[in-house]
């Protein structure tokens, strides 16, 4: 992955840290779908002379714009943003290689002497940007006999099998669960390692890290999603969905699965009605934003800012993020 952009920054404020660039802050923004993440990290980015990061999967591929509510060049008011447009369609996101990428963004953006803003809604590759998370290899010829061996011997034989190589990994892995059975083998198989021992620990690889969630009730949240995909349809999401697909959307195994791009390759192929596809998206949206509450909430090194806090939350944030560099204890493990 490309983690760079040529676009130009204009300078601000001096940057929030602990008189040196190596000891700018590492910021992190994150929080539910359409809590206004990408326009408050703009904010903070002209504050404090930062530059952003995406931590957003599907924000990653080319041409997902409409979609996935991709900030427009207009709206990034200058602000040099990274690991936008890295890849195509086609190409399925890694979560390691994004790890490396958004590391490699951040010391560029502290040699540069500005202030690194991390801002995304995808839990995983959160976590694998701040803390400190070890990917095992995969091997392909190793997976498919796997995956060969669980058709024609049964799944419960190979969760026989790691239970007797791997018992705690058996013990949290279903019985069913062909695809982590699988990958709990092959990863015991090619490290000698437990599957547990690549586990996410909560614990920040940069220690200046100071995460903030935003958060909103649930109903005007509801109702923001609702808006947003409605907007979305009338920028002309179908347009850009039926380009997409004639650059092989429907052969990506990660980007054709996205909300909304998936609604909008069925009315392409008519098995879905405009009305049907806006009512899936909507009600797919409100799903993942559970999911991202759930995920982020469970974190107690987040501290929340409440997202309808209007001209505000600048303020508030800037605070926060200052308190949190004068006080190094409370960012947390």
């Amino acid at each position: 992955m490309d983690a760079s952009d040529p676009s130009p920054t204009p300078r601000g404020s001096a940057p929030v840290g602990r008189g040196s660039t190596e000891g700018s802050p590492l910021i992190a923004l994150v929080g539910a779908t359409a809590t206004g993440k990408s326009d408050l990290a703009i904010a903070l980015a002209e504050r404090l002379d930062g530059e952003i990061v995406n931590a957003d999967a599907l924000q990653l591929y080319r041409g997902m714009d409409i979609g996935t509510a991709k900030v427009t060049e207009a709206e990034r008011r200058g602000v040099r943003h990274h690991l936008l447009d890295v890849l195509e369609v086609t190409e399925e996101a890694s979560v390691s290689a994004y790890q490396q990428s958004a590391r490699d963004a951040v010391a560029g953006i502290r040699a540069r002497g500005r202030v690194p803003i991390l801002v995304g809604g995808s839990g995983l590759y959160v976590r694998a940007a701040l803390d400190d998370i070890e990917f095992p290899p995969t091997d392909p010829e190793v997976r498919l006999r796997l995956e060969q061996r669980a058709a024609e011997e049964g799944v419960a034989a190979l969760h026989r099998e790691l239970l007797a190589a791997d018992p705690e990994a058996a013990r949290t892995i279903g019985p069913r669960d062909t695809r982590r059975i699988v990958r709990a083998l092959e990863v015991g198989e090619l490290t000698g390692r437990p599957f547990a021992a690549f586990l996410p620990r909560p614990h920040h690889h940069d220690p200046s890290t100071v995460q903030l969630g935003l958060r909103l009730d649930r109903a005007p949240l509801h109702e923001r999603i609702a808006r947003r995909v409605h907007r979305m349809v009338d920028d002309g999401l179908l347009a850009e969905i039926r380009s997409l697909r004639e650059q092989g959307l429907e052969q990506g195994r990660t980007a054709r699965r996205a909300i909304g791009y998936e609604q909008g390759l069925a009315v392409l192929e008519g098995t879905m009605t405009c009305t049907q596809a806006i009512e899936d998206t909507i009600a797919g949206t409100r799903r993942l934003v559970r999911k991202q509450d759930t995920w982020f909430r469970r974190d107690p090194r987040v501290h929340w800012l409440e997202a309808d806090a209007g001209e505000e939350l600048l303020d508030r944030a800037t605070a926060q993020i200052e308190a949190a560099v004068t006080a190094p204890e409370a960012l947390g493990p």
